[in-house]
């Protein structure tokens, strides 16, 4: 089974996250099962399950409300670190206000479950894309840095990848990558192709066979012919691919990011309205 490699920070996130989920559904199941306002009794009992769930809160979320005051002092008010503290702080007022006005209950447990399961996606999110990241570093690596031209005379040259021609045959020695599409002309090799295809098993090649750029000879020299220039090679394709996919947004994500102007405004001031007219 392979083991999952978390950063320091994502272990630290992850250590608070498990501490604040195994605070919380030990406060609920007390909560729901013997009622911790009623146990003490009282005009203020409310706030013995106002102060725990309270403190689990600030165990999840200090990061997102300083994120928020934060976002505030910079002119970015309407993010999604402020909809998370309205949604949730929202909650804990409600419990408040029904506590105070000897109605049941309720809004704590809400208040600090939104922050919490909030902060679970955030961390697996967080996984994601650092293992993305990763595995575009790696691909990065299957750049060539240079190509061993083997000359008429027999001299082997070293040049950069960009200066090989069509039909110039390269000399491939074991532990490089190789810099340019072609057919192997001479020798027999293994390949370690896992950064492009993600095969762990090593490829063998012999004489005829094509060879894509980007693989890392393995075990013997190899002679081969290019049959593609640098910018038309494998390698080439997928690091501009790789490169530009970041700065090409999608209609859908255009679409997204314009009606997200309009959408998180709209959402609070309706959620305010609501609390006024309902309050009324």
């Amino acid at each position: 089974m392979k083991k999952i490699k978390l950063s320091r920070k994502e272990k630290k996130n992850l250590i608070r996250i498990s501490v604040a989920l195994c605070l919380f559904f030990v406060i609920l199941i007390v909560d729901k099962t013997l009622g911790l306002a009623k146990a003490v009794g009282g005009h203020y009992g409310w706030l013995l399950p106002f102060f725990l769930y309270f403190a689990v809160y600030m165990v999840i979320g200090y990061d997102v409300l300083f994120k928020a005051a934060r976002g505030i002092v910079h002119g970015q008010v309407l993010d999604e670190n402020l909809l998370m503290c309205v949604a949730s702080l929202g909650a804990f007022a409600l419990g408040i206000y029904t506590s105070v006005t000897g109605r049941e209950q309720e809004g704590f447990d809400e208040g600090c479950a939104v922050l919490l399961f909030y902060q679970v996606g955030e961390f697996f999110q967080s996984y994601a894309t650092g293992k993305s990241r990763k595995s575009i570093s790696a691909l990065m690596d299957i750049r060539p840095d240079y190509a061993n031209v083997k000359r008429e005379d027999g001299v082997v040259e070293q040049v950069d990848p960009s200066e090989v021609k069509v039909g110039d045959v390269i000399v491939v020695y074991p532990g490089e990558k190789v810099p340019l599409d072609g057919i192997v002309t001479s020798g027999s090799t293994t390949l370690d192709t896992k950064a492009l295809t993600g095969e762990s098993l090593p490829r063998e090649l012999s004489e005829g066979e094509e060879v894509i750029s980007g693989c890392v000879n393995l075990t013997s020299q190899i002679e081969v012919e290019v049959t593609k220039v640098f910018y038309d090679s494998t390698v080439s394709k997928i690091l501009d691919l790789v490169e530009n996919a970041s700065s090409k947004k999608s209609k859908a994500e255009n679409f997204i990011s314009r009606f997200a102007k309009y959408y998180t405004p709209s959402v609070v001031v309706a959620a305010i309205l609501l609390m006024v007219i309902g309050g009324a």
